[in-house]
């Protein structure tokens, strides 16, 4: 056996993030943002976790260096890890990784909470607010069965 099929399918360790604005609870729209390197494609916000670091530091470390601020407070976590697999297009350039697996955080932004999208290694070129019922219309394909997951979740819990 080729030790090339004995292989482990390896996935990143990640973050990911579904923030609403400082107006929750009355207002349960959700912040996505569109990437600079993939035309029209919105997301959350979301990035690897460093060796050795905790899940809420590379969370809110994430935070600073995607949208400028690290301003919002946690309201709720998703119980268990979710993975994706990437697509082939972004596989080739992920490489070992075959996908992500992610922990997802619920937070909420802080009233003074200024978004920045010129950090230090820009990741999106925009961002808006979306209604919670319009937040996979407007998102990757390929993210849109974690995405569902995660918010039916939050949904079900009385959070969203």
């Amino acid at each position: 056996m080729s030790s090339k099929s004995n292989k482990k399918e390896i996935y990143r360790p990640n973050v990911a993030m579904i923030l609403v604005s400082s107006e929750y609870p009355q207002k349960k729209d959700i912040f996505i943002a569109q990437r600079n390197d993939l035309t029209d494609i919105w997301q959350f916000p979301q990035g690897g976790i460093d060796e050795g670091e905790e899940v809420k530091e590379a969370l809110f470390r994430e935070m600073e260096e995607e949208i400028g601020t690290d301003a919002a407070e946690i309201i709720a976590e998703y119980p268990e890890w979710v993975s994706y697999d990437f697509p082939p297009k972004i596989a080739g350039k992920m490489k070992p990784y075959k996908g992500q697996t992610q922990k997802y955080f619920l937070l909420k932004l802080e009233k003074d909470a200024k978004i920045d999208l010129q950090t230090k290694h820009p990741e999106f070129i925009d961002y808006k607010f979306v209604d919670i019922h319009d937040v996979l219309e407007h998102t990757a394909h390929f993210k849109q069965p974690v995405y569902e997951k995660v918010i039916n979740y939050f949904k079900k819990e009385g959070l969203l």
